[in-house]
C-alpha cells in the first residue's frame, strides 16, 4: 500500500509541475490506470488482468510521450516509431528480472496457447486505444463538447475495467466448468 500512495503521489506531483503535457492522455487517466496497475500487482492479482492495466497504462504513456513530440516541433515519423517501440521494449522487461523477483514469469501460464500478461497487455492496449479514439470521435461529432464532465478519463478507465471484469469471468469460471485454457 505504502507503494501505491508513493506512486500516486508522485504522479500528481508531476503532472501538476508539468501542467502542458496534459493534452493527449490526461495526467488522471494515467495516474488512474498506474495506481490501478500498482494496486493489482500488490494484491496478487492475475498476470492476464494486471496486463491489461498494463497495456493501456504504456499507450497512455505513448499518446502523452508523442503529443509532448509533437508540441515541441517533433514531425518525423521515425521518433514516433522509436517512442513506441521503446515504451513496449521497457515493459518487456518484466521477463527479464531476476527469478527471485516476483514479477511475471514468461511462459509459465498461458491462455488460449498465449503468456497471460502479453494477453493482457496487447488486449488492454487495443481496449485504451480504441476508447480514447471513440471519445475524441464522440467529442467531434458533437460539436467538440463531451456529454458529461471528465468524459475523457471514464471511457479509457471504463474500457479497461469492463475488460478487467471480463478476463475475471473467463479465468474463473471456465475452468471450474472444465474448459482448458491454455
Amino acid at each position: 500500500m505504502k507503494k501505491l500512495w508513493l506512486f500516486s503521489a508522485l504522479m500528481v506531483i508531476v503532472s501538476s509541475l508539468i501542467p502542458g503535457i496534459s493534452s493527449a492522455v490526461c495526467p488522471v487517466c494515467t495516474v488512474a490506470v498506474g495506481a490501478g496497475l500498482e494496486g493489482a500487482r500488490l494484491l496478487g492479482v492475475d498476470d492476464v488482468l494486471t496486463g491489461i492495466w498494463a497495456g493501456g497504462l504504456t499507450l497512455s504513456l505513448i499518446m502523452w510521450t508523442a503529443s509532448f513530440m509533437h508540441r515541441h516541433g517533433v514531425r518525423n515519423t521515425f521518433w514516433y516509431i522509436v517512442n513506441f517501440i521503446a515504451y513496449y521494449v521497457a515493459l518487456s522487461m518484466v521477463y527479464f528480472m531476476p527469478h527471485n523477483n516476483p514479477m511475471v514469469h514468461f511462459n509459465r501460464d498461458c491462455i488460449w496457447g498465449i503468456d497471460r500478461f502479453m494477453l493482457g497487455t496487447l488486449v488492454g492496449t487495443l481496449v485504451f486505444y480504441t476508447m480514447a479514439r471513440a471519445y475524441i470521435r464522440y467529442k467531434n461529432t458533437h460539436g467538440g463538447h463531451a456529454l458529461f464532465p471528465f468524459q475523457k478519463v471514464v471511457m479509457p478507465f471504463g474500457g479497461l475495467l469492463i475488460t478487467t471484469l471480463i478476463f475475471w469471468a473467463i479465468i474463473e469460471w471456465l475452468p471450474s466448468i472444465g474448459i482448458n485454457l491454455c
